[in-house]
């Protein structure tokens, strides 16, 4: 893949920001993992999760509740994602670096695999943010085009409308398909996966074992093969929409700002934290049952800026950001509800379904190495 960097010489931005941030929790005395807001969290959503499953599976329930289970857990489990397994997998669950490994096992558990996660998330959708070419988040489909940079095929007219479907039946193929992509040509869209240790290895056909144990081979001998595959893909429907639909209402909404790599290196004029902001935004600041559930998602901003903090610091933090931003005359792309947020990602896709007046640009194979941040 091209050589992609940051304009970094003079991070005046960053370093004010970082100053301030960090003055914030040193006046505070507090750390920036987790504390007892994440871990009551864990306490509901794990225990809720489990009750669930088994009443499921061993209690004589009516088929409607029990499909209204079967979604209700899916939510649950997207849940647990955005709260545990994310702050977990940023190293920020807990300042200690074998809870932060446990509880990141929590993504195995909901069918995917910590080690791919952590590299294609922390590492290139962290780093490139909305650059086409190699954040694997917006990688160019036939079924979406996600940004201008990417080619037009004449399905895309009524992407708007056929996303939802995408969406909702993405957690199925991340578990049975795109893990098992990524693993077998160890590469992550473009860019080669970092090599898995022996344990890593044993770790994801282990927990991939285990995943057809629990939610497969037990609920069918538990309840017959028909009920468990329409509970099943209620679930997972219930699941991916929820995933896919936080995660693009962070960068694939209105003033979100997008960077296409190509076969030359290419240099990005802002430094990292700028085009952080710019490419990245929050939603339902101030609703505060979105912010639990999403496990602070919806402060997109503040976590692209400061990946290590646990997201329930968020909210304070939030404050800092906006007025350094404001400071150096950047844009803060904050939409005030969820509805409007949502309103905002589909009208971008109905967009971008449009065929461009001129020819497309079509993003061209890309070799070589990721750099890292300089």
């Amino acid at each position: 893949m091209a050589k992609v960097t940051f304009n970094n010489k003079n991070k005046a931005f960053y370093n004010a920001l970082k100053i301030n941030v960090d003055q914030y929790f040193d006046s505070k005395n507090i750390k920036k993992t987790g504390d007892w807001r994440l871990y009551s969290k864990t306490l509901v959503l794990v225990p809720a999760a489990l009750v669930i499953y088994i009443l499921l599976l061993t209690a004589p329930l009516p088929n409607i509740v029990s499909l209204l289970l079967c979604s209700v857990l899916g939510l649950v489990l997207a849940s647990i994602g955005f709260n545990i397994m994310h702050d977990a997998c940023h190293g920020c669950y807990s300042s200690k670096k074998w809870v932060n490994e446990v509880f990141g096992l929590s993504l195995n558990a909901l069918g995917g695999n910590a080690f791919i996660w952590k590299f294609k998330h922390n590492i290139i959708h962290h780093t490139y943010t909305n650059v086409d070419g190699v954040d694997d988040d917006i990688a160019k489909s036939p079924l979406m085009r996600q940004c201008d940079s990417q080619k037009w095929v004449p399905a895309h007219r009524f992407q708007h409308i056929y996303v939802v479907l995408v969406y909702a039946i993405s957690s199925m193929a991340w578990v049975f398909l795109m893990d098992f992509n990524k693993y077998f040509k160890k590469r992550v869209h473009n860019t080669p996966l970092q090599k898995m240790s022996r344990n890593e290895h044993m770790v994801f056909w282990l927990s991939k074992a285990l995943y057809a144990l629990f939610y497969i081979a037990l609920p069918i001998y538990a309840v017959g093969v028909g009920p468990w595959a329409i509970g099943f893909v209620v679930m997972q429907l219930s699941l991916g929409l929820m995933l896919a639909l936080v995660f693009q209402l962070a960068h694939v909404v209105e003033h979100a700002e997008f960077e296409l790599a190509g076969l030359e290196p290419l240099q990005i004029e802002n430094e990292w934290a700028v085009h952080q902001v710019k490419t990245t935004a929050n939603f339902a600041p101030k609703n505060y049952l979105i912010n639990w559930y999403v496990g602070g998602l919806n402060y997109q901003i503040e976590h692209h800026l400061f990946p290590r903090v646990s997201h329930v610091h968020y909210p304070a933090i939030s404050k800092i950001v906006r007025s350094t931003c404001a400071q150096f005359n950047l844009h803060y792309n904050s939409i005030p509800t969820m509805t409007k947020a949502i309103a905002s990602h589909f009208r971008m896709m109905k967009r971008l379904g449009k065929k461009p007046l001129l020819a497309n640009c079509v993003v061209a194979p890309v070799s070589g190495g990721v750099s890292p941040v300089s």
